[in-house]
């Protein structure tokens, strides 16, 4: 058997992908039923996080493993198959072990070296566990995905290379400033009591915001994180829990709001976001010009542009004849019309003498000669070729938006806030796909190299590891074997020597014991060796065919062994 995953993540797919293939734990539970249930797999375990959906198994074939699994993803997670394959990336084998450890340590996060994704392998390790669907390999191989991430956390200086995904969306909330700075009083809405929303309760309160209130469908859930919140000793922040109905009502009061929640559809949209921050966006000023042009005339109409200065024939250096360019025709509108050609200019100028007629009279006459002017350099587009361009058109600065009055932080995968929340004014949006972006461009910190040294050191190791264990059962019945030849001989001996008393019995027992052991122990411990390195796995075969030792037997042993495992694995489980 050999270890394969299947999966996408945010280094694979857009988050629009990743949003509609999330994985709900009922899903999840499906999928790992499914999986054992196909015939190339006979362990699973799903690794499903806000960034990264992957499905682990022990397969017998790798191609039919890798259609099984990829079929499966895509029927759970209600993608199309063909959709979804271009998404997906496949490791087998050491690179699957690789990929997992690597992903332990937090070299594959969205955030490097952010410690959370610990919590979330300890967690599908034990819903593999739960379900039966893990097994010797992939107990084993998570167990030590556990250590490894834990000694990388603990020898390297990885957690400087980056922070938890919390901590990472408030500094980007913050905009490049101090979070404590910037929390500092804030009132804060915390939606959701899972183990994300709970580490961004926390992290508020520790920041130094003046009140965290906690929403959960599950009322119970919230009051237990608000108290723990206020009797904390690192935080004593005020704390208060309210059931899901009131969100509205909290958001109008909340200057920051964090959600991360298991919900199917939206818990913030744009419509609400706008309502809550509708009374309390700040003034825009005096009314002013926001699109770059010059202050128009008094006595015109405030939607025309300005006068221009006029227009220069560049290959003659004289004026062009344009009686109607002294009118309004504005310096955007020159620029706007250079480079045309006669026939665009007279459609335009057609257009501009149609729309015309609906508007006031004032403006009905600027807006006719608007329609003479375009049509006059028509004309000279006909005769000199193009218009000249005399200038290059004056910048438009970009409109500033207000300063937010409302900051969210969406953690939830699939998201949990609207998307069109970032077009509002005075509000501050980030979610999963920016901080994807932001992420892109952090610095690594010197640390990554030595774990990655560490992950290649400790995927050499469980590669050996592996591969001493799978020649084990054969030892194991080649041993059982000699005790049972030993057997037989002391009871043949002791039926031609009736008379052979006791303390001369045990003794040639022993001796008979000690010299099997002598001629087998050499061969045991070198074919271990052997087996333990690259391309070792022929060894038990010649073991076996040279002792003649029985397949089932030794499958046997393998099934004791694994069963052995498991059942220790569930009754010790304990904090990763």
């Amino acid at each position: 058997m050999s270890l394969l995953v299947v999966g996408l993540s945010h280094r694979s797919a857009p988050v629009s992908v990743l949003e509609r293939a999330a994985l709900a734990s009922d899903a999840q539970i499906k999928l790992l039923h499914d999986t054992v249930a196909a015939e190339p797999a006979t362990e699973a375990a799903v690794l499903a996080t806000c960034n990264r959906i992957e499905l682990y198994a022990d397969v017998d074939k790798f191609h039919a493993g890798v259609a099984e699994l990829s079929t499966l993803l895509a029927r759970h997670s209600g993608v199309g198959l063909e959709e979804l394959t271009p998404y997906l990336y496949v490791h087998y084998e050491d690179r699957a072990v690789h990929h997992l450890f690597s992903v332990a340590c937090g070299l594959d996060s969205m955030v490097v070296g952010e410690g959370q994704i610990l919590g979330q392998i300890k967690d599908s390790l034990a819903r593999a566990q739960d379900l039966h669907t893990a097994g010797k390999l992939l107990n084993d191989l998570f167990q030590q995905a556990l250590r490894v991430g834990k000694r990388a956390h603990s020898e390297t200086g990885i957690d400087r290379a980056g922070q938890s995904l919390v901590t990472f969306g408030l500094e980007q909330l913050a905009a490049g400033g101090e979070v404590q700075l910037w929390a500092r009083g804030k009132r804060a809405l915390v939606i959701g009591a899972g183990s994300m929303s709970s580490l961004a309760a926390a992290t508020l309160a520790r920041a130094g915001v003046a009140e965290v209130v906690v929403a959960n469908r599950t009322l119970d859930r919230a009051e237990r994180l608000a108290q723990i919140l206020t009797e904390g000793a690192d935080t004593g922040v005020a704390a208060r829990a309210v059931p899901m109905e009131s969100v509205p009502d909290e958001l109008t009061r909340a200057d920051v709001a964090v959600s991360c929640t298991g919900a199917t559809g939206l818990v913030l949209t744009a419509a609400a976001v706008a309502a809550a921050t509708g009374a309390r966006a700040p003034e825009s000023g005096p009314a002013g010009p926001t699109d770059g042009r010059a202050d128009v005339r008094d006595d015109a109409p405030r939607d025309l542009p300005p006068t221009p200065a006029t227009l220069l024939d560049t290959e003659e250096g004289r004026p062009l004849e344009l009686s109607a360019a002294q009118t309004r025709f504005s310096v955007m509108g020159e620029a706007a019309v250079a480079g045309m050609d006669a026939a665009t200019l007279e459609q335009h100028g057609a257009w501009v003498a149609g729309g015309s007629a609906d508007r006031r009279e004032t403006a009905r006459r600027s807006l006719e000669a608007d329609a003479e002017l375009i049509t006059a350099l028509a004309a000279t587009a006909a005769a000199v070729g193009r218009i000249p361009e005399r200038r290059r058109p004056e910048p438009v600065p970009e409109p500033q938006r207000p300063e937010p009055v409302l900051f969210l932080l969406d953690l939830a995968m699939p998201r949990d806030i609207d998307a069109a929340v970032h077009r509002l004014s005075g509000v501050r949006l980030v979610d999963i796909e920016s901080l994807a972006d932001a992420s892109a461009d952090a610095p690594m910190a010197a640390d990554v190299d030595q774990v990655r040294r560490i992950v290649a050191d400790e995927v050499a190791a469980f590669g050996a590891a592996q591969r001493a264990a799978h020649i084990t059962p054969t030892v194991v019945a080649l041993r059982t074997m000699a005790a049972d030849v030993v057997a037989g001989e002391i009871a043949r001996l002791e039926g031609r020597l009736p008379g052979l008393d006791a303390k001369h019995r045990a003794e040639i027992t022993q001796t008979v014991k000690r010299v099997v052991d002598k001629l087998l122990h050499a061969p045991t411990v070198r074919v271990k060796q052997l087996a333990a390195e690259p391309g070792g796995a022929g060894y038990a075969d010649a073991l076996r065919t040279l002792f003649d030792l029985d397949q089932e037997t030794v499958a046997a042993v393998s099934r004791a062994d694994g069963s052995d495992t498991s059942e220790k694995n569930s009754k010790n489980r304990g904090p990763a």
